[in-house]
């Protein structure tokens, strides 16, 4: 592989997560949590923010409502149309035509005018919303962005006392190595890039596929899950440089409350997948999820089904988010080590700790629910269980239980399943920080030292047994 094919790789990788990490998921899940929030609470999420529309533009998209909307009960008129006509040619006609129309044509435009239909009445919706609130809000998808605009043209404080240097540094080095951890995580297998446009047949052995391979990870590294911990390991620092440097003994206190339990639970996430380490044989990200392929997902063998539970605990409060929210204390007139940053300062902060929610439910996907591993999708297609044909009536289609596909859409279904596993774990978290009420700092530690870490303990041991016996 020619070293510019490289490079182009490795940019792409590159752009790729720092669009889905900072660019996409990070403003969501603001946008998410406050909307959330809001519901539970009874009240009006973010939506205030928007682009104002002058009244010449407000008045054309309120003349366009009524079109799309006729134009959205009409399709759908016309896809009942279709399949009346369909099901009377499969049940009154030997001949697969009906007034000159062949069966495929109705089974195209079935869904066709579906899809026309639902376009069309989302956009009678948002031009109702549109014209109701007199300029463009999108649900509050625009409040992450004001929120932005705002931090970045705030007053940036710096009370006169700090460390200049310690104080500016500080929030780069927790927000670099959250994003920095998400290097070594794959999402998706390995793109064989002779083959991106052709169908690999369902026995095709890969390991025998040559030419160039692209992993589809930034980093392929034999320490992968070591280098995660070895990194943001690092991000500890940057929560006690900010509660030291800014000359405020309630951030000194935070700085130190974040640091104590940051390490306290390094700790004991780094016990609780111990089991992974015995279990897959491997340090590395990918061979983890290619193990879960090959058998079954972690989450559903017993050393690591206790292993999640207690990850889940350990990342909720490595990350410190409800109900281990101390350090920070986001909802107290004192914000914790962060007490005395404003401006975009702060907004980097608040950023850091939204990626590391992302890149621990990454992790989370990898270890125990298959990575980017999706049910029956092999490198060929999809295989289905069984072996069955069914031909569609009216038509020379035929529905098997295998399914080809070329291999960039193997692997662009397998992006996008591991997408939405990462979506299902961070909503997950977010039901706990919705559910739960914050602990005493005591009750923290007291989790972690005499609770998290001998269960990690004993399931590592556990685990153990059961390889002995299994071998």
């Amino acid at each position: 592989m020619s070293t510019t094919t490289v490079l182009i790789a490795s940019v792409a990788k590159i752009l790729f997560v720092l669009l889905v990490v900072v660019g996409v998921f990070a403003p969501v899940l603001v946008w998410q949590e406050r909307r959330q929030s809001a519901m539970i609470q009874d009240r009006v999420g973010p939506h205030r923010a928007g682009i104002p529309l002058p009244k010449s533009i407000l008045e054309t998209l309120d003349s366009l409502r009524m079109p799309l909307r006729a134009g959205a009960y009409l399709s759908w008129l016309g896809m009942i149309v279709a399949i009346a006509l369909l099901v009377i040619m499969i049940l009154f006609t030997e001949d697969p035509m009906l007034f000159g129309i062949e069966a495929e044509w109705f089974y195209i435009a079935i869904p066709v005018l579906g899809l026309l239909g639902f376009l069309s009445m989302t956009g009678y919706k948002a031009h109702t919303a549109i014209v109701e609130a007199k300029g463009m809000r999108l649900f509050g998808l625009l409040h992450p962005l004001a929120d932005a605009l705002k931090m970045i043209f705030k007053e940036d404080f710096m009370p006169p006392k700090a460390d200049k240097f310690l104080f500016q540094i500080a929030p780069i080095i927790t927000l670099i190595p959250a994003i920095a951890s998400f290097t070594v995580i794959p999402f998706a297998d390995v793109l064989y890039l002779d083959y991106w446009n052709e169908h690999i047949p369902f026995s095709t052995n890969l390991a025998e596929l040559g030419g160039a391979q692209i992993p589809m990870q930034v980093a392929s590294l034999d320490v992968g899950i070591l280098f995660i911990f070895a990194i943001a390991g690092t991000g500890i620092i940057g929560a006690a440089v900010g509660g030291y440097a800014s000359d405020n003994k309630y951030s000194l206190l935070g700085g130190i409350r974040a640091a104590s339990q940051m390490v306290s639970y390094e700790v004991a996430l780094g016990l609780t997948l111990v089991p992974c380490f015995m279990l897959y044989d491997s340090l590395r990200l990918e061979a983890m999820a290619s193990w879960q392929y090959e058998h079954v997902w972690g989450i559903f063998c017993p050393p690591l089904t206790l292993a999640f539970i207690l990850f889940t605990t350990a990342s909720i409060a490595e990350t410190k988010r409800i109900p281990f929210d101390v350090p920070e204390g986001e909802s107290e007139l004192v914000g914790g080590y962060f007490t005395e940053y404003s401006g975009m300062k702060f907004g980097i902060f608040m950023m850091s700790e939204f990626v590391e929610v992302v890149s621990l439910s990454a992790l989370a996907a990898i270890l125990f629910f298959g990575g980017w591993d999706v049910p029956f999708l092999t490198h060929g297609g999809f295989d289905l269980p069984g072996t069955w044909e069914i031909l569609i009536p009216g038509t020379n289609w035929v529905f098997a239980d295998q399914i080809p596909m070329v291999h960039w859409g193997v692997i662009a279904v397998q992006v996008v399943g591991f997408l939405v596993k990462i979506v299902a774990f961070i909503w997950f978290q977010m039901m706990i920080r919705w559910s739960l009420p914050r602990f005493r700092y005591d009750q923290i530690m007291a989790l972690c030292w005499k609770g998290l870490l001998p269960l990690a303990l004993v399931n590592i041991l556990f685990t153990g047994l059961i390889i002995l016996l299994m071998n």
